[in-house]
């Protein structure tokens, strides 16, 4: 279900309305809902549900909560040691930026991020968005392992790796918080909608 035209922070806080609504209902049929930056996949198992009258359902659901007030995201703060071992690229991105290292610090470190969506690896959050001075490309050849906890930004958007991964983010810190869990309740630290804050250690 698509819910609008353009990555926004109105487009997204729609979604998880919409997510949150259906989690809610508890809609016959539905296997998985993925939430992205403005659309809403909804796997179903068509020998239970129709096309049609999920259709409607999602409709009725959407018109039922539009005038309703999102509820508060949720804060989740992150401490990151940056730069050295735990930040193999500060240093260049530092030099792309054509800023100091502690400026590059202070404004990742400066917004608070939205959790657009989870995908990827299981838990890796993308994080929007990052400030302008900050924007740079991936990296030209991927690397094959990122440690899990590693704090990384890449064009608008920085992110945190859940799990030891091959990956192509400039990688400026990094946090010993465990973002995913198979153990846990909750497998991810992180869900949509969430508001991430960075705490420079």
């Amino acid at each position: 279900m698509k819910l609008g035209d353009e990555v926004s922070l109105p487009a997204h806080r729609r979604v998880v309305q919409l997510l949150h609504a259906m989690e809610e209902a508890c809609v016959q049929g539905v296997v998985n809902l993925h939430p992205a930056y403005c659309s809403l996949l909804i796997r179903f198992d068509s020998l239970v549900a129709s096309h049609a009258g999920l259709e409607a359902k999602v409709l009725e659901l959407i018109e039922s909560t539009a005038n309703v007030e999102p509820t508060e995201p949720r804060v989740v703060e992150i401490p990151v040691r940056y730069g050295g071992d735990a930040g193999w690229d500060l240093a260049e991105v530092a030099e792309i930026c054509r800023l100091s290292i502690e400026e590059v610090i202070e404004l990742h470190a400066s917004p608070i991020y939205t959790v657009y969506f989870l995908g990827f690896v299981p838990g890796f959050a993308y994080l929007g968005r990052l400030p302008e001075r900050l924007m740079v490309p991936r990296l030209d050849r991927p690397r094959k392992h990122v440690p899990a906890g590693s704090v990384a930004i890449a064009n608008d958007h920085t992110a945190i790796y859940s799990i030891g991964t091959p990956g192509g983010w400039r990688v400026i810190g990094r946090t010993e918080m465990q973002l995913f869990d198979a153990q846990r309740q909750n497998l991810s630290l992180l869900k949509p909608g969430d508001q991430v804050r960075f705490r420079p250690l």
